[in-house]
């Protein structure tokens, strides 16, 4: 099999792979991404097509695999495979319970698609890794990620009951959940537009005491997470 071959074959495989991840793709995202031209990319989807692979087209949208259509398991690689458990070690030492949940459920089915051999050499890496925390540390742990994470794809507003600064100052308000951080090794934040402040503002779950989605959905935002947190930084260190 040739260079051009190979390449291809590539392509067409990692292009599948991205239709599984992705809802919609255009010809200009597959193209961008390969750094080939468009017309290259209308061959590969005709090739998919003709493999029986059921690809739709959505006018003025993009490329989606049918609904409900189911792709073999991917194989990983054992590198791929060390990496998943190291960053599954790394994830149970977060401080959100939902997180570790779902992240080692996640786990338990990819492991079920490996290779005998694989499985055995993850097993036993998975003996091998630990990431070490201080016992003398006491964390606050939350539970809130999985239902967080929902109401932002959802578009779901949020009833929150917030603790301020001081402990006896908890107020109840209803947010439109934007995005979540991380400060590593540290709390979650809750990016979000409060209708009380009508504003954007940044939630530690630590300090959410309750949490309940509402019924009541609202408009996404058209602000990207890179721009809000360019525009934090910059009003941060403009007002010290």
């Amino acid at each position: 099999m040739s260079d051009i071959e190979t390449s291809r074959l590539s392509r067409l495989i990692t292009l599948l792979t991205l239709l599984q991840t992705k809802r919609l793709f255009t010809a200009s995202d597959f193209a961008r991404k390969f750094e080939v031209s468009t017309r290259t990319i209308y061959r590969d989807l005709q090739t998919l097509e003709k493999a029986g692979i059921p690809i739709l087209m959505e006018e003025g949208k993009g490329y989606t695999l049918m609904d409900g259509y189911k792709l073999p398991p991917v194989m990983f690689t054992e590198e791929e495979a060390n990496a998943l458990i190291t960053a599954e070690k790394l994830v149970s030492i977060n401080k959100d319970v939902s997180l570790s949940k779902n992240y080692s459920e996640a786990i338990i089915k990819i492991k079920s698609v490996l290779r005998y051999h694989t499985k055995d050499k993850v097993n036993l890496l998975s003996n091998r890794v630990e990431f070490w925390q201080d016992p003398t540390v006491i964390f606050e742990f939350s539970n809130l990620l999985s239902s967080i994470q929902n109401s932002i794809t959802n578009f779901n507003v949020l009833e929150i009951e917030y603790q301020g600064a001081q402990k006896d100052e908890t107020t109840k308000r209803c947010v439109e959940p934007f995005a979540v951080i991380n400060k590593v090794g540290e709390n979650w934040y809750l990016i979000a537009l409060c209708r009380t402040r009508k504003d954007f503002r940044l939630f530690r779950f630590d300090r959410i005491k309750k949490l309940q989605t509402l019924e009541d959905n609202f408009t996404p935002h058209k602000i990207s997470l890179k721009e809000y947190l360019e525009k934090y930084r910059q009003d941060t260190f403009s007002n010290p």
